[in-house]
């Protein structure tokens, strides 16, 4: 006899942001796999994201520093689940290269981009490991600091 898994209550876990952006999804998602891209984009300015390696496939690194104003630095290391082009890319920092376990796992994230009226819904999902982990980042600012994120992806989309 197997144990079944239990569905837990994505609300508890989840934090979402949906948003509609006017770009094209094929530039909103090139901006996502092109890591020289991501300081004009990936954090909410005067932070900066700096080291930026990523191989966007399955299994695929992403390692990058988050710097704040004041000189802190906060090392990201993760690694690609699933990637559909202009669609879909889910990321985790469950593990970090060569799928070695972390020891700092909070979440995995799905990005979606899907054509919307010649515009794009762009939904970012964090799912996190228990109902703390997601309370701590929405403490952190997530829907703030994601919602500046997705516009500074839209007016970067906007220029290539």
């Amino acid at each position: 006899m197997s144990a079944q898994p239990q569905k837990t209550d994505d609300t508890a876990t989840e934090l979402v942001l949906d948003r509609l952006l006017d770009a094209p999804r094929e530039k909103l998602f090139k901006l996502w796999t092109d890591g020289s891209t991501y300081p004009n984009w990936f954090c909410p300015k005067p932070w900066t994201v700096a080291d930026v390696e990523i191989d966007v496939r399955p299994g695929g690194k992403s390692q990058f520093v988050i710097k704040g104003p004041e000189g802190q630095e906060f090392p990201n290391r993760g690694i690609f689940l699933e990637v559909v082009p202009n669609e879909k890319i889910v990321f985790t920092d469950a593990f970090v290269d060569a799928w070695t376990p972390s020891s700092r796992a909070f979440m995995v994230a799905t990005v979606t981009f899907a054509d919307e009226g010649g515009k794009t819904r762009y939904r970012a999902t964090a799912r996190h490991w228990s109902p703390d982990a997601r309370a701590e980042h929405e403490k952190m600012g997530f829907h703030e600091g994601w919602g500046i994120v997705a516009t500074q992806l839209e007016a970067l989309a906007k220029k290539i």
